[in-house]
């Protein structure tokens, strides 16, 4: 996988390049266009049998890495592109799992997803392969650049998150932007799947730049606005003198129009020679020192910036500078790079916090031992007053914005991670929602306020459902672990059920109830009396109910009061037997 820096592009520029990557992964390329045309040349005009060419290769590169190398013939590509010039569709079923909840809808250039489709079988073949194969390099080339994007997609859909080390990499020469800003979008919310994509665009090559901006070089119509086309991944710009990788998208398209505006005459589709390109690098002086830019008075950052855009040659560096053009070029991409660096530190890290949340957690577990002679932690917190209860507070709600935050980023995610995620956290969740939502509901209760539920939290919600859905994937827990491990309720909102029940048995008491209404109260404390005996049965409900002076025992003894020697319930002959000793 990549992980660029926008401040160290040629750095990591010359680290790829050193590393051979991109050497076996052109091989391969030209390997797969000798298998079709009998001749290692992508500008050969022999037209394929077949518009895509794939080729499966372990030779090319050592370590036992297998390349994959996509290829399509020049004819091929020219009829495309002219056929469909900048023409976007909705993405369709073979790619609907790029969608996400925060990006739900997305598009992909309509050449590169028919091509991939009238392919179907045959790529649905080489992914049952690929899938057990590791390490894998995809590659392509032009719009067989824009295949392999697509083929490598339906692979990481295909792997567990959790094992990254085995997700391809996916290395493109020449290849157009093949998505809109959802796909782009969509694709970054996961950034395994982001750092797979590396995107190769010599300053000499016009494909990739086709859609990067509203003109581009096959005479297709230009339009009033910005490019709809967003690139993923990321991308390394070279010239035969020197390279440099940006990922943020906005400045990859600026310095991809600005390489196209210097480029020279536009020599339609003729097909670069990226052999030539990359031996050309790795053996020449690619750091261009500082002298040689002349002086420029600014951060680190902005200086850094400069370099990478005189490796590429974007103009006449230097004599843009007096003009302003490239300085307002440089101010853009500079901004960018920094919102970017911003934005990951602000990115919510779980594991940082985790630790923190622990001693949170450990500080309310002691908080419910001392409770146990005061009713338990629910009454103490809900009735009676005390110096701890500032504490309490403060550290109930660090713990709330923690878990609320993790709920929101698991529930953004795409099904396949956000399972994973769950599975991950799942069990710390739900001690927490276990151990915090009673407190909630003791403070709700404690203002004299009525319906808890209409107002529970979205993420306590969330978590619940997610246990129950574990559950139904056959991962709860059987009887003798719940016995085990009952110090916690498993309903969250078994005090919201005690509370109604209590309100009942006070209405039941009230001399104004008519027989219609004392009934339908009857048919209610019932139905509680179940829910009740059914936790009790599945060893899921904790010890501190039974407290001489919690509120369960208070309702019980007006609710054996109500009923006297009539009811012959299971939960009456459990609690006149004293049953519940075993509990406590």
């Amino acid at each position: 996988m990549i992980e660029p820096l926008d401040i160290s592009g040629e750095e990591l520029g010359n680290l790829v390049l050193s590393s051979d990557l991109l050497h076996y992964s052109w091989a391969a390329i030209l390997e797969a266009y000798k298998d079709t045309t009998g001749t290692a040349n992508p500008n050969d005009p022999t037209t394929f049998p077949i518009s895509i060419k794939y080729r499966v290769d372990r030779q090319q590169s050592p370590h036992g890495t297998t390349i994959v190398a996509f290829v399509s013939s020049p004819t091929c590509t020219a009829q495309h592109f002219q056929r469909d010039g900048r023409d976007l569709v909705s993405s369709t079923t073979l790619f609907d799992f790029v969608s996400t909840k925060v990006n739900p809808s997305f598009s992909i250039h309509r050449a590169a997803l028919e091509l991939f489709a009238s392919h179907h079988n045959g790529l649905s073949d080489l992914k049952k392969q690929c899938c057990n194969i590791s390490p894998l390099i995809v590659t392509g080339h032009s719009i067989g650049g824009s295949i392999a994007s697509l083929f490598t997609l339906w692979l990481l859909e295909s792997l567990s998150p959790k094992d990254a080390s085995k997700h391809p990499l996916c290395i493109t020469f020449g290849s157009p932007l093949i998505g809109d800003n959802g796909f782009q979008q969509a694709i970054s919310e996961r950034p395994i799947w982001n750092s797979s994509f590396l995107h190769v665009a010599s300053n000499q090559d016009p494909i990739p730049k086709l859609f990067a901006s509203p003109h581009d070089v096959l005479n297709i119509e230009p339009t009033s606005h910005a490019s709809v086309y967003k690139p993923f991944g990321t991308f390394l710009l070279c010239s035969e003198s020197g390279c440099a990788c940006f990922e943020e998208p906005e400045s990859v398209l600026d310095l991809m129009v600005a390489i196209s505006s210097d480029g020279g005459p536009n020599e339609g589709l003729q097909i670069i020679d990226y052999g030539h390109v990359l031996k050309r690098l790795k053996h020449g002086a690619i750091y261009q020192g500082i002298s040689k830019l002349g002086i420029w008075n600014g951060s680190p950052l902005r200086t850094g910036i400069i370099i990478q855009i005189e490796a590429i040659k974007v103009g006449r560096t230097q004599q843009r500078h007096e003009n302003g053009d490239i300085n307002s070029l440089v101010t853009k991409v500079e901004k960018r790079a920094e919102d970017l660096v911003a934005r990951r530190r602000n990115v919510f890290d779980p594991k940082k916090k985790l630790n923190d949340m622990k001693i949170n957690m450990i500080y309310l577990e002691w908080y419910k031992k001392v409770s146990e002679s005061r009713g338990g932690y629910y009454d103490a917190f809900r009735n009676i007053p005390s110096k701890n209860r500032e504490e309490i507070v403060k550290r109930k709600n660090i713990l709330t914005q923690y878990w609320a935050i993790r709920v929101k980023e698991a529930e953004k995610m795409p099904q396949k991670e956000g399972t994973f995620l769950r599975t991950g956290f799942l069990y710390a969740a739900t001690n927490y929602r276990r151990m915090i939502e009673p407190l909630d509901i003791a403070e709700f209760y404690r203002k004299d306020k009525k319906d808890y539920l209409a107002e529970r939290s979205a993420h306590y919600k969330l978590l619940e459902q997610w246990v129950k859905d574990d559950k139904q994937e056959g991962r709860q827990s059987n009887a003798n672990e719940r016995k085990s491990a009952c110090s916690l309720t498993e309903d969250s909102c078994f005090w919201v059920h005690v509370e109604e029940a209590i309100v009942l048995c006070n209405s039941l008491k009230d001399g104004g109830t008519s027989p219609e209404d004392k009934v339908s109260l009857m048919e209610n404390l019932v139905k509680f009396e179940n829910y009740v005996m059914d936790l009790i049965k599945n060893y899921a409900v904790s010890t501190e109910i039974f407290f001489n002076q919690s509120s369960f025992m208070k309702w019980w003894a007006d609710y054996e009061n109500i009923t006297g020697n009539s009811s012959h319930s299971s939960l009456t002959d459990f609690m006149r037997n004293r049953k519940y000793n075993q509990y406590v």
